[in-house]
């Protein structure tokens, strides 16, 4: 009898590792290796060709990435289009002004020409966001691939699951916490607000009106709003003017948007939470020390943030359009 158990649970144990075995397997690097060989390249291709003349697409590219991930897992989910009976991701108000669908609808189509029905919108999305950031001179990557597509884009999703611009640091680490993100990720995928631009709007609250009573962020050093309130943002209804979330270096990739927080100048509510708590604070201080291993750690929490619930084996489908389900 006790042979008997022991037999068992070595059967048990075995079949167990072979069902993990086989979910990791279906990620791994050089996917289409067989399937569609040339798919990376065409990407990688495209990406270099172009983003170099349009180098503020990098960020565009990764917020996508980050949008996609955050909802549903990277599934492409928000790529889809809006239906009759359905308020797509892409068409939530924390997504209005995401950018760059017509970019990875060009690259989508370039591969669906090399090998029709084959690589995922998933997989197309996450290689673009790498191939971006080092295009610009940021980190690079392992991306391992093998996605499937999502067929469901709702959005009322993105608010519950979506951190944002206003969101404290308990929130923030609630939500990276619910899909596997630990305060190491949270520091270091914040380091991407290095490079892009934001709208006035999304601070106006912090400059003019923080607690309702016409008042400034005490959060927010002194200086830096009062130069926002002169030259950029110069009243609470501006909606349509840029600005840069790490002044003067926004098509850079480095440590300047770190060196900008730890002055009290990061543009969000988001950025100063970092300062909020000692664990914070020194993954923060850690991560200044060295652009070489900003750039490792980052790559690492990209990585990382690639497999949010992926999905995989026969799970969704490979869409034709990435705007379309099947």
């Amino acid at each position: 009898m006790k042979m008997g158990n022991q037999s068992y649970f070595k059967v048990l144990i075995i079949c167990l590792i072979a069902i993990i075995g086989s979910t990791h397997a279906q990620l791994q690097p050089g996917f289409y290796a067989k399937s569609c060989p040339k798919a990376e390249q065409i990407v990688l291709k495209y990406v270099h060709d172009h983003i170099p003349n349009a180098p503020s697409l990098a960020a565009a590219l990764i917020r996508l990435h980050f949008h996609d991930c955050f909802v549903k897992g990277c599934d492409a989910s928000v790529l889809l289009n809006s239906t009759q009976t359905n308020q797509a991701e892409k068409d939530a108000i924390p997504n209005l002004t995401l950018r760059g669908y017509e970019f990875i609808d060009t690259i989508k189509s370039l591969v669906e020409k090399e090998c029709p029905g084959v690589v995922s919108c998933a997989d197309i999305l996450t290689l673009t966001a790498r191939d971006s950031i080092h295009a610009i001179g940021g980190p690079y990557w392992k991306v391992p691939t093998g996605r499937r597509d999502g067929i469901i884009s709702k959005a009322a999703d993105t608010f519950t699951s979506l951190p944002a611009p206003f969101h404290n640091l308990t929130v923030l680490l609630t939500l990276f916490g619910n899909v596997g993100l630990d305060a190491n990720d949270l520091v270091l995928l914040s380091g991407a607000h290095t490079i892009g631009v934001s709208h006035c709007s999304t601070i106006s609250t912090r400059l003019y009106n923080f607690t309702g009573k016409g008042d400034q962020d005490p959060d927010l050093d002194n200086e830096y709003a009062k130069n926002l309130k002169t030259f950029k943002c110069k009243n609470i209804n501006d909606q349509t003017t840029l600005i840069e979330m790490d002044p003067g270096s926004r098509n850079t990739f480095d440590l300047g948007y770190f060196k900008q927080v730890v002055k009290r100048r990061g543009l969000f509510q988001s950025d100063a939470a970092l300062l909020k708590s000692s664990t914070t604070r020194s993954i923060l201080a850690q991560h200044l020390q060295s652009n070489e291993k900003f750039f490792t750690e980052f790559g690492r929490s990209m990585e990382k943030m690639g497999r949010i619930n992926v999905k995989i084996g026969t799970e969704g489908e490979i869409r034709k359009h990435c705007a379309f389900i099947n």
